[in-house]
């Protein structure tokens, strides 16, 4: 069983899951694409996203247990693309591991997507 399909077995109601798209072409230990859109029930730009925007963006890529840090330390999309390294690592107290997989392969893509969107 997949990583997802164990995320959303437990699922009872399919329907008041947001739609994503997942990439897993070229994704390595872990990673998951997603591709947010209006469809994921969020807004586009990361900026705009509420506390529970951000969790649930955790929650559908697989990180259901460590979501609930982000809503403990109410962050919202404006502090998710503040956060460095250094705070997803020790300041949402979740282990190494996850913690590792939570910034690189989200938080800074995210971060990079978010500025080069802005920047012109």
């Amino acid at each position: 069983m997949s990583l997802l399909e164990g995320v959303f077995a437990e699922v009872k109601e399919p329907c008041s899951l947001p739609m994503l798209s997942v990439d897993m072409e070229n994704k390595e230990n872990g990673s998951v694409g997603v591709k947010n859109s209006m469809e994921n029930g969020r807004p586009p730009d990361p900026a705009d996203w509420a506390v529970m925007d951000v969790v649930n963006y955790f929650r559908t890529v697989g990180f259901e247990e460590q979501a609930s840090a982000f809503q403990e330390q109410e962050i919202d999309g404006k502090s998710l693309l503040l956060m460095t390294r250094n705070d997803v690592l020790t300041g949402l107290q979740l282990k190494l591991g996850p913690a590792l997989k939570i910034y690189e392969y989200h938080v800074k893509p995210l971060q990079t997507k978010h500025l080069k969107n802005n920047s012109s």
